[in-house]
């Protein structure tokens, strides 16, 4: 047997798995599994990707300089304080190798996304799992969880998988009320869904102990070019640097980014048919039986009887060429979580659950 072993925590980790993306010989399967735009990428992205090509033999920018005072532009932020990454899951597992380590604890709730855990555990530190109230954020159970070894509490708002939010003053009495040596870190991956909505942009503005990420993943439709951003005190945006790799984003990712940050016409439309779709989609479930809680991303995580109906159903929908997310793994054994997708989409997965509730099985 080797000797040679890994760090401590690191076999710990079970290794994410994506939404599934086929069906064994199906070829008009619709995805529904992994929060993507429907739409893709708008127009202008499109355009500066294909410009993209023709620079390929050229390193990227180091400082991500354009991205970044385009994003803050767009938002009304400090381009100083920005950093870009290859999603913002990196910029997460950058956090936790920066500040956590042995002995450190990470908090994230139990509901929370998958990558917090795997990043504490990577960085050797102690993940600290806090319950949720209702498939909520609960502030006052995450600060009763604190102790003088907690370095980062990480919450999604909204969340993912269960779309729940907290607001702006909940969020607030977070980071005033965790220890002086820890860091609130919000994921703001689903904030462009919430109309009017910054993310807690402000809220690290003006603090010392707060981060928000964001990703163009998202309503941006550009996850298959990996591309996100933090927005930190100064302080935190000088370590990260410190540790980032210096081409950790490719030259037509980053030119596509900024052309998509750009284009926030493109983002108030998505917005817009999101909004529609979801309340619609919600209200048709709720009508067959499968309640959901009011959800501000660009899914819906549907409840059913018990973990053996969301598991048969999740097996008929597949049946049917439609690919949801099962999300047991999140603690949520009784539930399918559902991307808004298009209307076609939503009307065809509306009425498979129907005919699956009224005894098509």
């Amino acid at each position: 047997m080797t000797k040679i072993t890994p760090q401590p925590g690191i076999l710990e980790i079970a290794p994410y798995v994506g939404g599934v993306s086929k069906i064994a010989g199906m070829s008009d399967a619709v995805k529904l599994s992994s929060n993507e735009n429907p739409f893709g990428p708008s127009e202008a992205a499109i355009e500066a990707f294909r410009r993209a090509g023709f620079d390929l033999h050229r390193y990227p920018s180091t400082d991500h300089a354009d991205l970044r005072v385009a994003i803050a532009a767009t938002h009304g932020l400090d381009a100083g304080r920005i950093i870009c990454g290859v999603g913002s899951d990196e910029i997460l597992h950058l956090m936790c190798q920066a500040y956590a380590g042995p002995g450190d604890e990470v908090i994230h709730t139990e509901h929370g996304f998958a990558i917090y855990r795997i990043g504490a555990l990577a960085a050797g530190a102690t993940p600290i799992e806090v319950p949720e109230t209702g498939r909520t954020t609960d502030v006052d159970a995450i600060l009763a969880a604190c102790t003088p070894h907690t370095k980062l509490v990480f919450i999604a708002n909204p969340n993912n998988p269960t779309g729940t939010m907290i607001d702006a003053d909940a969020v607030r009495r977070l980071a005033e009320g965790i220890p002086e040596t820890a860091l609130l870190v919000l994921d703001g991956a689903y904030a462009e869904y919430v109309e009017g909505f910054d993310g807690g942009a402000a809220l690290v503005g003006a603090r010392d102990n707060v981060v928000m990420t964001r990703t163009f993943s998202k309503i941006y439709g550009l996850g298959g070019l990996r591309v996100g951003w933090g927005y930190a005190p100064g302080h935190v945006i000088d370590v990260l640097n410190r540790i980032r790799g210096p081409f950790n984003l490719s030259g037509p990712a980053l030119v596509t980014a900024e052309a998509a940050v750009r284009d926030q016409a493109w983002v108030e439309k998505c917005r817009a048919d999101n909004t529609r779709q979801r309340a619609w989609l919600a209200a048709v479930l709720a009508g067959h039986g499968v309640p959901s809680d009011e959800s501000h991303a660009n899914f819906i995580l549907a409840r059913f009887a018990d973990p053996q109906e969301a598991e048969a159903c999740n097996a008929y929908l597949l049946s049917q060429g439609l690919i949801v997310r099962g999300v047991a793994g999140y603690k949520l054994p009784d539930c399918l979580r559902i991307t808004v997708g298009d209307e076609a989409s939503c009307r065809r997965v509306a009425h498979a659950i129907g005919q699956f509730k009224g005894g098509a099985r």
